[in-house]
């Protein structure tokens, strides 16, 4: 308990030596910028007490969120004395963190809806790879001429980055759009597709003996017990699985793309404006953040036992 309360005063006394530093190091852009800042630091707050306030009901609180904060509020503390108070870093190149979090008042439509285009690839891409992935390493894990057929093609293919297709796929595919969920779709099926086989594979004797018993037919064997055998490890893997289409979606949409977060970046670069791409950086990784929590909360749902 004393650690906690100590680890708690600390990491408010950061908090507290930060906000000083923002309220009087001068101003780098317009004083909307600076409320945003603080807006912004008041927001990693609360979800930070929300978080402690989560794990209290628990009934153990653990070092991870209170490691986390105070790295947070060093590296915003650096950030703000460095460019607005030492003004040692290049004024373009490096731009104020008041300027950056104002960009999530002042864009926040157009983020929002580069979002939501980026969204709609990602799950369309990633579901259907994922879908495709499962169904057909089921049965070519299950088929011993389909599995010494497909698996070392898999093998030759899962290794080779879908970010190398883009270029490609972008000039043959009848539209960007296409393109980019074939890229996400590419880059999950291949590693899904060998997981998938291997888990077939692994599959207990003792299970597929029961079922043998039992007197079921191919297609209830493949549908009724290696399926829900799969899904469960299906679903542990979808954390890394929506990372990684993240990464190829926002790749591939630098490649010419009209909409998407990638496009927001890209475009931003293009026009010199670092302020607009540090804050389109922030958002994917708040939108991960984000779906690496939905993950978590879908395990928690359905695979209770892991």
């Amino acid at each position: 308990m004393k650690k906690t309360i100590f680890r708690m005063i600390l990491a408010h006394v950061l908090l507290a030596v930060l906000v000083v530093v923002v309220c009087l190091a001068p101003q780098a852009k317009t004083p909307e910028g600076r409320y945003s800042f603080l807006t912004a630091i008041a927001v990693i707050e609360g979800l930070f007490l929300l978080s402690i306030f989560k794990q209290k009901r628990k009934g153990e609180i653990g070092t991870g969120a209170f490691d986390i904060i105070m790295l947070v509020w060093v590296l915003l503390l650096i950030w703000e004395v460095v460019v607005n108070v030492l003004r040692m870093a290049h004024p373009v190149l490096v731009p104020a963190p008041e300027n950056v979090f104002d960009t999530f008042r002042l864009r926040w439509k157009d983020m929002l809806i580069n979002i939501g285009y980026s969204m709609q690839l990602l799950i369309f891409g990633t579901m259907l790879g994922l879908a495709l992935a499962v169904f057909l390493g089921l049965f070519c894990g299950w088929n011993k001429r389909l599995k010494a057929f497909a698996a070392p093609i898999a093998h030759v293919m899962a290794p080779i980055p879908a970010v190398v297709l883009s270029p490609y796929l972008v000039a043959i595919m009848p539209t960007f759009r296409s393109a980019s969920a074939l890229v996400v779709l590419i880059g999950v099926f291949w590693p899904q597709f060998i997981a998938t086989i291997n888990r077939v594979s692994s599959v207990e004797p003792q299970i597929l003996d029961s079922a043998r018993m039992l007197g079921l037919s191919q297609s209830a064997m493949l549908f009724k017990v290696l399926l829900p055998y799969l899904l469960p490890g299906t679903l542990m893997g979808l954390r890394v699985t929506l990372t990684t289409s993240v990464l190829m979606l926002n790749f591939a949409e630098l490649m010419g793309a009209s909409h998407g977060m990638g496009y927001f970046i890209m475009n931003s670069i293009t026009y010199a404006n670092y302020t607009h791409a540090v804050a389109g950086i922030l958002v994917i990784g708040i939108v991960v953040t984000l779906l690496n929590m939905l993950v978590g909360m879908i395990q928690k749902k359905f695979i209770k036992w892991h």
